[in-house]
């Protein structure tokens, strides 16, 4: 099982290099993507099966270095089944871009850029998520940043490459953060090694580690998005083409939250910030969720709860119980699927009618009755109706803060159902307006019902794009992911009993790798 583990990484880094060689061939590249990424599903499925089977992580140094000298990558419970949703999303959003390329042409992912990159943004998510070492979790983010700046303005339109600009900047501040961290913990305990930190983190004054733990923070929480570092997202993911806005919302923001799982149960058992990330994960919920509220446009709608459910994720790393973290994990791979699937039904939406703002779309539901379904049962989803796995996942966190019992754990229940019910309003408003509101009513955002017209201001409101074909791959990539969410709740019982196993370990004094073993 051992020799499995780098191809995780070196698989996608390989594919890469073949698909930029044959840069002009689109056919080729296609299929050395979908191979790839099959492959490293298959792996992951086969290495998610030994770790749980076994109960015993797989831990590999790279090259046969000693530690803390070579690079060290684990695959427990966690990483492989991280590995395992996030390469189904991958492929999923792969199959949708081979259809919007087919249709389009090259203007929105041209073939010659958009493989490479989109394979080493996929290596550098998977090295992210075995990382053994603080170090070659940087070089996962600095991997999958590289190839994100190139995904984020293709087409190189005015607004995506002001946007792009932005997030560049805002990523490397956090770069430049996590990387001074890095230096720092390494000048104060003599390694980055996760499992040496557990030991040594103790040895330092409680002040120390709590600047050093503040700084790793700050900068997971601007990768992760949380409230008040989550200004650049609403902004930056709208403007990608419908692909790359898609992979980006559901993954990348979960790596930064796995790095702050990773940190505050592994390196900071014995100096807890739990009070702070209570108050930001309801900061991060209400903030995000009133910005839903505030939009017109679907992919900002989906922008600003996008954030807002980041606190969820948080709320449940600060209750910090087995039961939370369980929860936690779970709501993860439901949220990296669910809001993929939404980004992908409004990548439809836009191409069906011409236009995401609520204000202009309307009639879809007669006009186009299967992009009608495939947007209605993620949104329930998302927005936490019984009996789908949003409900699931936070009727089991609400229920482990309960279980602790302090008054600001109740006031994050309510928060967290306040939330929940505001994201249901925003995304079945805009199924009112946009599938369910004839096409035949008079007016444009001038002549809106009362209802709607306080959103005439709001941004990007008024973007119309012509209509353009939808291949059937295109519907069938998102029927597809739709059906995934599906199976989140048909398959809630095993997979929860798998996040319950992980929320446990995270709490047991874990040894990533013994010191001075290569495995």
């Amino acid at each position: 099982m051992n020799a499995l583990v780098p191809l995780l990484v070196a698989l996608p880094l390989l594919g890469a290099a073949i698909a930029l060689i044959f840069g002009r061939q689109r056919k080729v590249q296609v299929g050395v993507s979908t191979i790839t990424l099959t492959l490293v599903l298959a792996i992951a499925a086969v290495l998610l099966y030994a770790v749980d089977s076994s109960g015993k992580a797989i831990a590999v140094s790279v090259g046969g270095w000693p530690i803390p000298f070579g690079i060290v990558l684990y695959v427990d419970r966690l990483s492989a089944l991280l590995v395992v949703v996030s390469s189904i999303v991958l492929l999923a959003v792969l199959l949708f871009s081979v259809g919007q390329g087919a249709a389009d042409g090259d203007d929105e992912t041209p073939v010659t850029i958009f493989h490479p990159s989109y394979l080493i943004l996929a290596g550098g998510i998977f090295n992210a998520f075995i990382a053994g070492d603080l170090f070659n979790l940087y070089v996962g983010f600095e991997i999958l940043l590289v190839a994100s700046y190139v995904l984020i303005t293709l087409g190189s339109t005015e607004s995506r490459i002001r946007t792009g600009v932005v997030y560049i900047v805002v990523s490397l501040v956090s770069s430049i953060l996590f990387l001074a961290a890095i230096a720092a913990i390494y000048g104060a305990l003599g390694t980055v090694n996760m499992a040496q930190l557990a030991e040594r983190m103790s040895e330092l004054p409680q002040d120390v580690q709590l600047v050093l733990h503040l700084m790793l923070l700050l900068a997971f929480s601007i990768k992760a998005a949380v409230f008040p570092l989550s200004f650049w997202l609403p902004d930056s993911y709208p403007t990608a083409p419908a692909p790359v806005t898609a992979v980006f919302a559901g993954l990348l923001t979960k790596v930064g939250v796995y790095a702050m799982i990773r940190t505050e149960t592994q390196i900071f058992r014995d100096n807890d910030v739990n009070t702070l990330l209570l108050i930001v994960a309801l900061a991060t919920m209400i903030v995000g969720v009133l910005g839903a509220v505030a939009q017109a446009e679907l992919k900002r709608i989906l922008s600003f709860t996008l954030v807002s459910h980041i606190g969820y994720m948080v709320f449940g790393l600060a209750v910090a119980t087995p039961a939370a973290l369980g929860a936690t994990i779970y709501y993860m791979v439901h949220h990296i699927v669910v809001q993929t699937t939404l980004f992908l039904a409004v990548g439809l939406v836009e191409r069906r009618a011409g236009s995401t703002s609520i204000l202009k779309v309307k009639g879809l539901m007669r006009a186009a009755p299967v992009i009608a379904v495939l947007y209605f049962i993620p949104a329930i989803n998302l927005g936490g109706l019984p009996p789908f796995s949003g409900f699931i996942g936070k009727f089991a966190l609400f229920d482990a803060a309960a279980q602790v019992g302090t008054p600001l754990m109740y006031v994050l229940i309510v928060g967290g159902i306040v939330t929940s019910l505001l994201t249901l309003y925003a995304l079945m408003r805009a199924w009112n307006l946009s599938f369910w509101r004839e096409d035949e009513e008079q007016g444009d955002e001038s002549e809106a019902p009362d209802r709607i017209s306080y959103l005439g201001g709001a941004p990007a409101a008024a973007t119309q794009t012509e209509r353009r074909v939808i291949p059937r791959i295109m519907t069938a990539a998102t029927a597809g992911m739709v059906a995934v969410t599906v199976a989140l709740t048909i398959f809630a019982g095993p997979l929860y009993a798998l996040c319950a196993s992980i929320g446990e370990a995270l709490q047991d004094p874990v040894v990533l790798v013994q010191v001075g073993e290569t495995p």
